[in-house]
């Protein structure tokens, strides 16, 4: 007998958990890749967790080979595969946020007018490939900082704080042009007023527009000479903390203005002086998300959630739906900077074994090989290193990330 099937598009980076958690459920996932080649700048779908691996044609085409297998759900693994998958679930019928607002689900500039329009906190923006625009805008509007960043990438990839007029210069010949973490090729500048404040990470898993909230985490974040900031940690935060109470239900709020009522949200927000204001949301997992550590300092991970929401919803809405996590322990995610550069040779295993040994590390991603090149960090993408940390308690935890933070340095041996 063969089993309930379900398909997910573009399942790059952490999409990759996904699989095995719908598996988990006794439901077997085909993936459909929404471009003719793999994106090279992220980690692929891995072909052996799928029952079959299709590459998107057409919308016709697509949706007759689909309804051979009768898919339970059509689910973007990651956000180059929103708009595609929203689409083909409507069009089969099946759980959708709906295609009418994708393009707000995925355009940066417009994902903040919907929210603006929705009467709700935003930062002022223009959209422009001319940077005398951008200039006079900033001018006029007295938008000094402001941020200037590609329309639909992640990871911090090509954003730049502009402090004056010639910062704001070099950035745009830095983002015309170059292609984005998603292969894309930036043809146009997203400029924004820079928001003040604390910023913080809040995922979420929605299933008919009743969401969870699993989980909100601070960024500590660096600002380098060059005027791009770096996210050095992430910090769990305590769900009773006085700031998480009006920074959810701003989140949600969003939520509903972008039309996300199923499936997970990765939303960013910074909280200011006159409270929460959005930076951007991705319809997608959280790309720092590990089920393991997740499950040991939170109690679940938002892959099971997510495969949970789509296999049994009833018993998701009774157990999640409208409710917010609890901390079991405190955690951080260190994404580690370097000073250094040039090509690797090697790995200092006993580096590597001196910060997997140490008691709050969960895991840790070693990103390069031998071979390769490294370089000083200007973005989460140019971070070497990923290590999961949790504790009992926020002193042996803030112990072991000063331990990482002084063995970092050395996990890479580097040519003359």
């Amino acid at each position: 007998m063969t089993r309930p099937t379900g398909v997910l598009v573009d399942a790059y980076s952490t999409g990759n958990y996904l699989p095995a958690a719908f598996q988990r459920r006794g439901v077997d996932v085909i993936h459909l890749q929404s471009t003719p080649e793999l994106m090279p700048s992220m980690l692929p779908p891995a072909r052996d967790s799928y029952r079959d691996f299709l590459v998107f044609d057409n919308e016709t085409t697509a949706v007759k080979e689909l309804e051979k297998v009768a898919p339970l759900f059509v689910l973007a693994g990651q956000e180059p595969g929103v708009p595609l998958a929203d689409r083909l679930s409507e069009l089969l019928g099946l759980r959708s946020n709906g295609s009418a607002l994708s393009t707000a689900r995925r355009d940066k500039h417009e994902m903040i007018e919907v929210v603006r329009a929705a009467g709700l906190a935003a930062a002022a923006q223009t959209l422009t490939d001319d940077v005398e625009t951008a200039l006079a805008w900033a001018n006029a509007g007295g938008h000094w900082p402001c941020v200037a960043k590609p329309l639909s990438s992640a990871s911090t990839d090509g954003v730049f704080v502009c402090r004056d007029e010639a910062d704001l210069r070099r950035a745009f010949p830095a983002i015309i042009g170059s292609k984005d973490i998603f292969d894309i090729t930036n043809q146009q500048v997203l400029v924004q007023s820079y928001l003040e404040g604390t910023e913080y990470i809040v995922d979420t898993v929605s299933a008919d527009g009743h969401a969870y909230v699993c989980g909100v985490w601070r960024y500590d974040k660096q600002l380098l000479p060059n005027g791009k900031p770096i996210y050095n940690r992430d910090v769990l935060m305590d769900a009773d903390d006085p700031v998480c109470g009006p920074l959810i239900a701003y989140t949600k709020q969003v939520l509903d203005a972008l039309g996300v009522r199923n499936g997970p949200a990765h939303s960013e927000v910074i909280v200011g002086p006159n409270g929460p204001t959005v930076v951007e949301v991705g319809a997608r997992l959280n790309g720092n998300m590990h089920p393991g550590f997740h499950d040991i300092c939170l109690g679940t991970n938002q892959a099971d959630l997510i495969a949970l929401a789509y296999t049994d919803t009833d018993r998701f809405l009774a157990e999640y739906g409208d409710r917010v996590y609890q901390r079991r322990q405190p955690a951080l995610v260190f994404n580690t900077p370097t000073e250094r550069s040039g090509r690797i040779v090697a790995i200092d295993e006993d580096a590597v074994r001196r910060i997997r040994e140490l008691p709050s590390v969960v895991e840790l991603t070693v990103k390069r090989a031998p071979g390769q090149v490294i370089v000083p960090t200007k973005d989460l993408l140019t971070s070497p290193l990923r290590v999961f940390m949790t504790a009992t308690d926020e002193a042996s935890l803030e112990r072991d990330y000063r331990a990482v933070d002084d063995i970092r340095e050395s996990v890479y041996v580097l040519d003359a």
